[in-house]
């Protein structure tokens, strides 16, 4: 390997060469490389780059002083307030050793780029064959492994950081996490922002990316990456820098931000070696289509009658209001299919895709013929039958089990717009079933048609899914799925939040006993390491492992369901009321809501999200979701339509912005065993937002016996003491999600 190195630089580099780089991911992803958090002062160890060493924070230097703090106060020879100045002291150490290191090596990269660049110059000077040119070529990538070396620094004393704080809470019961983020972060001085979030690296892998571009055809013209994007990624080490980065500075971009809404964690960092991606084989592209058309169908099945529910219920002769049991009712049986699709996800993709289907065929044609038999309890089965052929679960799991790594969050973003459109365009073909006729006995009206319609479509596509869906491959036994994967440091930073609680162990013995034994522990971690890397197999294990974070996370994410379901659902029945809007003049409004998601995520996730911080995004969003429903309140003037148009459309884009930084949060947040098997984090947070949606839809049927004139703020009350107490809540746990 080519190498360019330059004297008196201060701490020399150890190199690795593009061979030894593959193995070294090869050998995490192939689960050789394992973690266990107990074992972290030991690995943290052995990890470390010999050069460095005295620069990684000395986790076991802290640990110790928290057991001895401990011992201090049981005996009574220290106050809290001196415990709590003196760790903050040494931690102030120790983040600013780490900060100057880094400062440091940043400038001996700079130097070598400096040095090639010369070397640059005279080489296209010399116009010389094209051999010196990857020379050059192969010593800037040299560089940017360098570059990966130091991130990787960066990321271990991060984990080490963030986990001695989390040890440091459980073992006193302080919030002492609180108060050191808290001032050191906000500072305009701070140095722990600098280990956590900005690492400052973006002129280095500009220069990278720049002369690569330029080398890789040194003889032609010259073409600027800042005159032509696309090049500026010309080689995979830059996109392995650019992931690095974007995790630690907390930057991103609208297709990483619409990716996240679904919630398929990206766990690895993308190396050349991905290539040989286990989930590359059974990729197929068609098979894909499938299914995010699944997706896309299934969306527009579940908004299609919302125009019309109010009108269809007073046909069969119940109240409108019994309209939020009928959309509600399709909530209630995916509450079911979610977890009995994702545990046949496990054997099969094709069979579980072809039995929705037939599912969703027969509950479009009951909901269909429901207006000739006149039975409310057909209607309602219908619905029913629709819910339990959501598969959704199967869509997820698809992604992640099935697509390559390098285009997962391509995937990731097709779900989350196929999603969106079908939301969209639901009630806009409502608009288009504006007739009245029969055909052997059978209506065809604005009530039926949509189920009609709907039949129509799963037939095709079922059609459509026999031919064309390829069943992928098994995963071999011995090998991890693609999206339970564990490498290197991502692993310990997903095992850091399953362990870090928060409840306070204030020196009871068996405290005492798991610190005393806990030396121990680091030695024999591994032997216990295949237990913590499996899949949890209930939903009660699931739940165990949810931290204060998590159940925040998926509180917020109840509260913002709630408040959508709520505004859809009980939009036909509340403007007919107050404006005698028509089934058209909703189904377009209900449409125009639905077209607002991608420019609101266009600019969230390419702006919004790279100034502000997600926590900050988040808690702002919840407190747009409580203004939009405060304003949708009618107290005492008459109602009109620009108070209700416009604190709906304040509702429903905040809640679409808050739903993409909270989905973000959760997954970084998520234990790692909720990454993968039946229980995982995309099925947890299916559920949390469809028992939402299923409490809303009763919320509208139950305020309806109050009366159409008390039900819009019937149905609100509710709503606004949800959307305060998660705002209350993400404000305690507001700096655990830094």
């Amino acid at each position: 390997m080519w190498m360019t190195r330059v004297k008196d630089r201060g701490p020399r580099l150890s190199y690795l060469s593009s061979g030894d780089w593959v193995a070294l991911r090869q050998q995490q992803r192939k689960g050789k490389s394992r973690w266990k958090m107990v074992a972290f002062g030991k690995k943290l160890r052995e990890t470390q780059i010999q050069e460095w060493q005295g620069y990684y924070i000395n986790y076991k230097f802290l640990k110790k002083k928290v057991n001895r703090y401990a011992h201090q106060i049981e005996v009574g020879d220290v106050d809290r307030p001196s415990i709590l100045r003196d760790f903050s002291r040494l931690l102030d150490c120790q983040i600013e050793k780490i900060v100057l290191f880094l400062l440091e090596q940043q400038g001996v990269l700079a130097r070598r780029l400096f040095i090639l660049g010369e070397q640059r110059d005279a080489l296209l000077e010399q116009q010389e064959d094209g051999s010196k040119a990857s020379e050059l070529q192969e010593a800037y990538r040299g560089v940017g492994r360098d570059l990966l070396r130091l991130l990787f620094f960066i990321e271990m004393n991060a984990i080490g950081l963030r986990k001695i704080l989390k040890k440091f809470d459980k073992r006193f019961g302080y919030k002492f996490m609180d108060y050191y983020v808290k001032t050191r972060a906000d500072h305009p001085y701070s140095q722990l922002r600098q280990v956590f979030k900005h690492v400052g690296f973006g002129a280095v892998v500009g220069t990278i990316s720049r002369n690569l571009s330029v080398l890789k055809d040194h003889q032609g013209s010259y073409v600027s990456i800042y005159d032509q994007p696309t090049l500026s990624h010309p080689d995979p080490i830059i996109d392995s820098i650019n992931v690095a980065v974007h995790r630690l500075s907390n930057s991103t971009t609208f297709l990483h931000y619409v990716g996240k809404h679904a919630l398929i964690m990206q766990e690895e960092l993308p190396t050349p070696s991905e290539e040989g991606d286990d989930a590359e084989h059974r990729y197929h592209f068609m098979s894909l289509m499938l299914n995010l058309a699944n997706t896309f169908l299934y969306m527009v099945n579940t908004y299609i009658i919302v125009p019309t529910a109010d009108h269809y219920s007073l046909s069969l002769g119940a109240a409108a209001t019994v309209c939020g049991v009928v959309i509600g009712s399709m909530a209630v049986a995916q509450v079911f299919s979610s977890v009995y699709f994702s545990a046949w996800s496990n054997r099969s993709y094709l069979k579980p895709l072809l039995f929705s289907s037939i599912v969703l065929l027969m509950g479009n044609t009951l909901y269909a013929l429901a207006y000739d038999l006149n039975s409310l309890s057909i209607l309602l089965i219908g619905r029913l039958f629709c819910g339990l052929g959501s598969a959704r679960a199967i869509n997820r799991r698809y992604i992640s089990d099935c697509v390559p790594l390098k285009l997962r969050m391509q995937a990731s973003a097709g779900f989350v717009t196929a999603s969106a459109l079908g939301m969209a365009c639901g009630p806009a073909l409502a608009c288009l079933f504006q007739t009245d006729f029969r055909i052997y006995r059978i209506t065809f009206n604005e009530d039926t048609l949509p189920g009609w319609f709907m039949a129509l479509a799963w037939l095709v596509y079922l059609l459509w899914l026999w031919i064309c869906f390829r069943e992928p491959p098994p995963v071999p036994t011995e090998k991890t799925s693609s999206h339970g994967a564990k490498s290197g440091f991502l692993a310990i930073a997903n095992d850091a939040v399953e362990n870090g609680g928060t409840q306070p162990l204030l020196l009871n013995s068996k405290a005492k006993s798991d610190d005393g034994d806990e030396d121990e522990q680091e030695d024999n971690g591994d032997d216990e390491l295949d237990k913590t890397q499996k899949p949890v197999t209930s939903i009660v294990s699931a739940y165990k492992l949810l931290t204060p974070s998590v159940k925040v996370q998926l509180l917020v994410y109840f509260m913002l369901k709630y408040a959508m379901e709520i505004l859809l659902a009980e939009s036909s029945v509340v403007t007919e009321y107050y404006f005698i809007w028509s089934t058209n003049t909703v189904a377009i409004f209900l449409a125009c809501l639905g077209l607002t998601v991608l420019p609101v995520n266009i600019i969230v996730g390419s702006y919004i999200s790279n100034i502000f911080e997600e926590r900050q995004v988040l808690l702002a969003s919840e407190i747009m979701v409580c203004v939009g429903i405060l304003l949708s309140f009618q107290i005492m003037i008459p109602y009109s339509v620009p108070q209700y148009v416009g604190s709906a459309l304040i509702t429903f884009v905040s809640a679409e912005v808050l739903e993409g930084v909270n989905l973000s949060l959760l997954s970084r947040v998520m234990s790692s065993r909720l990454s993968r098997g039946t229980y995982n984090g995309g099925l947890l947070s299916t559920e949390a937002g469809t028992l939402a949606r299923v409490i809303a839809d009763g919320t509208i049927t139950l305020s309806g016996y109050l009366g159409e004139h008390w039900l819009l703020n019937a149905t609100l009350l509710p709503t606004l003491f949800i959307c305060i107490a998660s705002i209350t809540a993400t404000c305690f746990t507001y700096n655990s999600l830094y």
